[in-house]
C-alpha cells in the first residue's frame, strides 16, 4: 500500500481485569498489528472510575496497574495509553506511559488537564459527551500552557441525556481544524449509557463506522476490545471481540488506500 502516513491504532482493554488477560492480549494485538502499516498503542486502565453503579468493577487499582504497564513495556517495547483520573496519578506515570488520557467526563477539571500537561510525553483527549467540538480548543490552550503540544484528540459522540450516543461526523472536521490528529473511539460511540445497572450498546456497527470515520480523514481508531466480551467486566456490550481487530484493519485499510 502506498500510505504516507500510518494510521493510529489505539487498542486493547477497557480495564485491567488480571495480569495474564492483559499480557496476553497485548501480544496478540502486537502481534497482529505488525502485519499491517498502523501505528499500534496499547491502552488498558487500571481504573475505570467513571461507572455506572457503585458496585461496577473498576480494575485492579494504580499500583498494581504500573507494575504490569512495567511488565507490558519490557516484554514488549510498545507505546502506552492509560486514563488518569486524578492530578498525583499524572505524576506517577509519568515515567511509565507514553500517552496519558483525560477521561471525557473529566476533560474540563482544569487542575486533572494541568497535571497531565505537565507530565505526559503525549495528552490524548477525550472530548466529553457534552461537549461541542469546537470547544475542545479550550482544554487544547491549557494543555498548551505547560508547554505540552503532543496532543491527539477522540471523538466517542455526544449524549442528550437519553441513554444513546450519537456521533456527528463534522466533529472530525471541526476538531481537526485545531491541526492536532483527531481519533474516532469507535466502541465507546456505539455505547447506550446507563441502562439499568450498566451501560448497553452494540458491536453492530463498529466496522461501518470505522469505515466512515476513515473515510471522512481521521488520524486514527481507538478500540477496545475483549478475549470474551460476553465476560468482560467492564463496556461487555461494546468491546470488539479480539478476532475481530484483524478484519476491521484490513477493512478500514482499503478505505486509506482509496482516499
Amino acid at each position: 500500500m502506498s500510505i504516507k502516513k500510518r494510521l493510529i491504532f489505539i487498542a486493547g482493554l477497557c480495564s485491567m481485569e488480571s495480569e495474564q488477560t492483559v499480557m496476553d492480549t497485548v501480544k496478540y494485538l502486537k502481534y497482529v498489528t505488525s502485519k499491517y502499516p498502523v501505528d499500534f498503542i496499547f491502552k488498558v486502565s487500571f481504573d475505570k472510575a467513571n461507572r455506572t453503579s457503585l458496585k461496577s468493577f473498576r480494575g485492579l487499582g494504580v499500583d498494581k496497574g504500573i507494575e504490569i504497564l512495567k511488565k507490558v513495556k519490557k516484554e514488549h517495547n510498545i507505546p502506552i495509553l492509560t486514563d488518569v483520573h486524578h492530578p498525583y496519578q499524572a505524576e506517577m506515570l509519568k515515567d511509565v506511559v507514553d500517552i496519558m488520557q483525560i477521561p471525557a467526563f473529566l476533560c474540563r477539571q482544569t487542575d486533572l488537564v494541568l497535571a497531565v500537561g505537565r507530565n505526559a510525553k503525549t495528552v490524548n483527549i477525550k472530548k466529553g459527551q457534552f461537549l461541542a467540538p469546537e470547544d475542545i480548543q479550550h482544554i487544547i490552550t491549557k494543555i498548551e500552557s505547560t508547554g505540552n503540544k503532543n496532543i491527539l484528540l477522540t471523538e466517542r459522540g455526544t449524549c442528550f441525556g437519553y441513554h444513546n450516543l450519537v456521533v456527528d461526523p463534522r466533529s472530525f472536521l471541526i476538531m481537526k481544524k485545531t491541526g492536532y490528529p483527531v481519533i474516532f473511539d469507535v466502541t465507546h460511540s456505539q455505547q447506550k449509557p446507563s441502562q439499568g445497572k450498566e451501560t448497553g450498546g452494540s458491536t453492530e456497527y463498529v466496522i461501518q463506522m470505522a469505515k466512515g470515520a476513515v473515510a471522512m480523514g481521521v488520524d486514527g481508531l481507538f478500540v477496545e476490545i475483549h478475549p470474551e466480551p460476553k465476560e468482560a467486566k467492564c463496556d461487555r456490550a461494546t468491546a470488539l471481540h479480539i478476532a475481530d481487530v484483524e478484519p476491521l484493519l484490513k477493512a478500514v485499510l482499503k478505505i486509506r488506500e482509496v482516499i
